[in-house]
């Protein structure tokens, strides 16, 4: 009788073989994974052993879902200097909040790989940052002013017929649509408004524009929460894994439509600049815009920077200049709805700066001291970006002695740094005193816009806008705490509320 290798039985037999195979080898990876695991935080373990650190589990690590900011608020008391934030088993981060630590991180270089202002290193950022700081002199963002008082009034003007005397009001979304509204405008030479449903476009490329900055600010929503989330899941790691993952999908999703965004405000000013007349225009400018710039300008080689290149820093400064800001408007408001003798006193100094408002300028912005005060303290309780970390491409040897290798991540604590009581007695204490002309305090103590030569390239302008929304806003309403929906600050990439920022708003006459 013949035997064919068709046959069912020897089917069976290599189907069997096959998965015993599979089995060996998973089982292998299994075994080598495990190994590798061990040996990674043994070394952890040894190498970081003179900084401090609460008990943590193997796999899970020692945060605490959404509590992150209590417990940075017990090491800070606990722990000087410094101390270990477990993420997992083998993967933790020297948390830093003392002056003197930062200062020595912050003037150093960093290894972070990826594109754009916020990640690029070496030559490459010394130049993309030397291109782009003309954008922000103040013969640039002198005009800004009149354009961020318009986006303001436009939310106010919201404000005044949605609410009903004394009607609680989420204000984060409106002030985050503002605060885009106004970078569109100041960076991206925008012509329209991004607040305002009601008006029509003929041009397809400013409508989905309209349509997409909706869809933008939901998408940061979603990217700040997601990317919070898979650092510190252990499940995450894998990208094959977090593509598969209902998250993973979900995040693939929000890049599309942030992408979407960024590219129509590209590709808009792409067909503007076609047009000679428009491009003779910018270029008699003796100073241009953010995207201009990165339009036109040459880096030194002579080549135009990539569409990649482009994208990246349009996408770094229209997060920056648009979340960030947003956040913190948001808690200052919330900050002075919560006190109000200095809110009324900030009324009053601008009050005698703007009279009725109808005109807000450059110079005003200086003649507002205390106003100014006010909201320094509220990024000190509430700083928007309440953490940022470096991975040490070099050794590096702290003030006490302490040292790390290469490759550690480090992360400053800003919000930790900001309630150190070394440096800030009654550190939950809204205290603007903190910021008066002539008080001292240690360089590196205050950092909402980070510090060093990689601070926030646009802090300038979020400071004019912030004093901006509010001088115009503390004109036109009164801020009242909602007693029933107190904020939880919620520790994410951007400091965010739990569930939102609701005040009551009380139209002054």
């Amino acid at each position: 009788m013949g035997f064919s290798i068709f046959s069912p039985t020897r089917s069976l037999d290599g189907v069997s073989g096959f998965f015993q195979v599979v089995f060996l080898l998973s089982l292998c990876l299994v075994l080598f994974k495990a190994v590798q695991f061990y040996l990674r935080r043994q070394w952890l373990l040894k190498t970081l052993q003179k900084f401090p650190s609460t008990p943590s589990h193997w796999l899970w690590g020692n945060h605490q879902k959404d509590k992150d900011l209590q417990q940075i608020l017990t090491w800070v008391e606990k722990f000087p200097s410094a101390c270990l934030q477990w993420l997992s088993g083998s993967r933790v981060r020297v948390l830093l909040y003392d002056p003197d630590y930062v200062k020595v991180i912050l003037g150093r270089s960093v290894s972070d790989p990826g594109y754009g202002l916020l990640l690029l290193n070496g030559k490459k950022w010394f130049q993309h940052r030397r291109m782009l700081t003309p954008a922000f002199h103040y013969d640039i963002l002198k005009p800004y002013v009149r354009i961020m008082a318009d986006s303001v009034n436009t939310m106010l003007d919201k404000w005044e017929k949605l609410i009903e005397q004394d009607h609680p009001m989420e204000v984060f979304h409106y002030i985050s649509m503002m605060t885009l509204d106004t970078v569109m405008k100041c960076a991206f030479s925008y012509q329209g408004s991004v607040q305002l449903d009601e008006q029509s476009h003929n041009q397809y490329i400013v409508s989905s524009i309209i349509r997409n900055s909706r869809s933008y600010t939901k998408a940061v929503e979603d990217l700040n929460n997601l990317t919070f989330h898979r650092i510190r899941s252990v499940f995450y790691w894998n990208n094959t894994i977090y593509k598969m993952s209902s998250d993973g999908r979900l995040f693939h999703h929000a890049c599309q439509l942030a992408h979407e965004h960024t590219d129509g405000v590209i590709k808009m000013r792409k067909a503007q600049l076609q047009n000679e007349e428009e491009l003779e225009k910018v270029k008699k400018k003796r100073r241009l815009d953010f995207l201009d710039i990165l339009l036109l300008s040459k880096m030194q080689d002579g080549k135009s920077l990539s569409d990649e290149d482009v994208r990246a820093e349009v996408d770094t400064f229209m997060f920056e200049g648009h979340d960030t800001t947003a956040s913190g408007i948001s808690w200052i408001f919330y900050a002075l709805a919560t006190h109000p003798e200095h809110q009324q006193r900030c009324r009053e100094e601008v009050q005698s700066v703007l009279g009725d408002g109808t005109s807000v300028t450059w110079d005003h912005l200086d003649q507002m001291p205390y106003t100014t005060m006010c909201i320094k303290e509220a990024m000190r309780l509430y700083p928007p970006v309440p953490n940022v970390s470096r991975e040490l491409n070099t050794p590096v040897t702290f003030p006490d002695g302490r040292s790390l290798p290469k490759g550690i991540t480090v992360a400053i604590s800003i919000y930790g740094l900001h309630h150190n009581p070394r440096f800030w007695p009654n550190p939950k204490v809204f205290d603007p005193s903190r910021f008066a002309p002539d008080s001292s305090r240690h360089s590196y103590a205050f950092l909402p816009f980070s510090g060093g030569a990689r601070n926030c390239i646009g802090k300038q302008f979020a400071m004019n806008e912030m004093k901006v929304a509010v001088a115009l806003t503390l004109l036109r309403f009164e801020l009242l705490p909602d007693p029933t929906r107190i904020p939880v600050p919620l520790f994410r990439l951007v400091l965010k509320s739990k569930d939102g920022i609701h005040l009551r708003l009380k139209k002054l006459r």
